[in-house]
């Protein structure tokens, strides 16, 4: 019962932040950012144990896998643009995801990282699900990992529009493998508010950058750290 009763108080309050957050339409307050903050002062006030919240929270991080799936619709209704774009796709994708994992590497070196720390680290520009994946594979700490993930996204999808807008790039594909690469899911879930072909082209440049960190990434860790 106590899983079923923080199921219940997740769902209504990130309902509840997103209909402030589509009142307002403040980017800081994205629901995740929001949800998370009041889940995290109600467990302290109450002095619920983190565990304790995750014989519900468990079920709710189930849920990412499938939602990440759900992204594959807007795929589905825009495939003719993204096969007509597909040159200039993988030109964004490569360099999105070449720029992911340089800046990467460079911050790991530059803040003396440890390994554990560093591998930890690395995965943040990729989706929760394959994040963690990744770093439980190369002896990094999952949880941080999940936390940093969630971490970018918001940085992206805070930082992002105003960037944009001061470069005056408008055209749907940049904007999409933009906020697809550099925010993941959270990104994605910005590119929906600009448009369906926006969340189209952020939804695949999401998995196919997932896709290669999964392969590329773990290559990398073993010869460089």
């Amino acid at each position: 019962m106590i899983g079923v009763g923080m199921i219940l108080a997740t769902v209504t309050l990130f309902m509840a932040m997103r209909s402030l957050y589509r009142k307002f339409q403040f980017t800081i307050l994205n629901p995740v950012v929001t949800t998370t903050g009041v889940l995290i002062i109600f467990l302290l006030l109450l002095n619920i144990p983190y565990d304790t919240y995750m014989d519900g929270g468990y079920w709710i991080q189930e849920l990412l896998g499938p939602a990440v799936v759900a992204f594959a619709y807007p795929l589905y209704r825009q495939k003719d643009k993204i096969i007509r774009y597909r040159f200039p796709l993988f030109a964004g994708l490569l360099t999105g995801i070449s720029i992911g994992i340089g800046s990467g590497f460079m911050y790991v070196k530059l803040a003396g990282l440890s390994a554990e720390h560093a591998v930890t680290f690395l995965p943040k520009s990729v989706t929760s699900p394959i994040a963690m994946d990744i770093t439980s594979l190369t002896g990094g700490i999952p949880s941080l990992a999940a936390a940093l993930v969630i971490l970018s996204g918001l940085m992206g999808a805070v930082t992002a529009p105003k960037l944009l807008n001061y470069v005056n790039i408008k055209h749907y594909l940049s904007v999409g493998v933009g906020l697809g690469c550099s925010a993941h899911g959270i990104g994605t879930a910005k590119a929906m508010e600009y448009g369906e072909e926006e969340a189209a082209f952020s939804s695949i440049s999401m998995t196919i950058s997932a896709l290669l960190y999964a392969l590329v990434l773990p290559i990398t860790i073993h010869y460089f750290l």
